[in-house]
């Protein structure tokens, strides 16, 4: 190396110490907080609202909002893959619906270890306090509320069910199918449950398990279903044998075209939740474990409202108007 070689490095060094690369020059940095959101798809209304509420408290708490998704519903690689990014990139706080709720919790304990909260939106994990906290619908009063609906609705005309669930594991699915019965009134494995199938929330699938189930018992006459696009493949399917109008079908989640479906008729109530709140709810939380250290923990209920326009004594209940004003998708 020739000496003028040499004093230009020395003098480039003397520069870069200058502006504060060390020494006793100011090195403080303000550091946004980062707060992630990992939701089951990208496509779903559901999570596409919860995402839309997310962003819009980032903005109003001063926080950086980064976002995933499973390609489906049920994509549990995905999402262990967004949170070892999450914790990577340095997020105070990861909300999370998991998809496979037994199988994300070893992803989510190594995130609580390296000091992240990590709280579960509208689906608790298994158990439910592998998270800190669970900001959610009650999915059993969710459920419970329609089966009342449809068994005050049937004015005790004997009741044929189908359950159009959602799939094995998922703690969600469980619950709203534990609560229709309850409200119902009727136990696990009662005859009067003459059909079950799986739909994954799918309205293909919903159409296909309803196909299914009308040949197995043609004389049906309750649908629960685990959510809207299943009750809308019902639906189709019943139109298909003429038996949409003399066929009560109830479900969860209070979408947009949901509520629109129950306005029409096609169903006769659903449970509204509210993702929005879920998500703006969880930001918060995260804020303030950024700015003071507070973790938050339990379980906050976002809360649920039956919808329908043929309400019934005894089961209270909103309009489609209602509805409508606070839908989603």
């Amino acid at each position: 190396m020739n000496a003028r070689l040499s004093a230009g490095l020395l003098i480039t060094a003397l520069l870069v110490t200058g502006c504060g690369g060390g020494g006793g020059g100011d090195t403080t940095t303000t550091t946004t907080p980062k707060v992630g959101l990992i939701t089951k798809t990208e496509t779903n209304p559901f999570f596409v609202k919860m995402k839309e509420g997310a962003q819009k408290a980032a903005q109003a708490n001063g926080v950086e909002l980064m976002t995933a998704a499973g390609k489906s519903d049920g994509d549990n690689a995905s999402q262990i893959t967004a949170i070892e990014n999450m914790v990577a990139a340095g997020v105070k706080g990861i909300l999370i619906t998991p998809s496979d709720t037994k199988a994300i919790v070893p992803a989510v304990k190594k995130a609580r270890d390296a000091g992240v909260l990590v709280i579960a939106l509208d689906t608790p994990t298994e158990p439910q306090d592998a998270t800190d906290a669970l900001y959610a619908t009650d999915n059993f009063k969710a459920g419970e509320l329609i089966g009342q609906y449809a068994k005050a609705a049937m004015a005790g005309k004997p009741a044929k069910i189908a359950t159009l669930d959602l799939a094995p594991g998922i703690t969600v699915g469980q619950l709203r199918h534990d609560g229709f019965l309850k409200g119902f009134g009727v136990p696990a494995g009662d005859p009067s449950i003459v059909c079950s199938q799986d739909t994954n929330g799918d309205q293909a699938k919903g159409q296909t398990a309803m196909e299914n189930c009308l040949q197995k018992a043609p004389d049906i006459n309750v649908v629960y279903t685990i959510n809207e696009p299943a009750a809308m493949g019902a639906y189709t399917a019943l139109k298909a044998k003429g038996r949409e109008k003399d066929v009560l079908i109830v479900s969860v989640d209070g979408g947009c075209t949901g509520v629109k479906a129950v306005q029409s008729g096609q169903i006769a109530a659903t449970s509204q939740q509210y993702p929005l709140k879920m998500a703006e709810d969880g930001v918060k939380a995260v804020a303030e474990f950024a700015k003071t250290g507070k973790k938050a923990s339990g379980y906050t209920d976002t809360g649920v409202t039956l919808i329908t326009d043929k309400p019934v004594s005894g089961v209270e209940a909103k309009d489609t108007a209602f509805g409508l004003a606070n839908c989603w998708g």
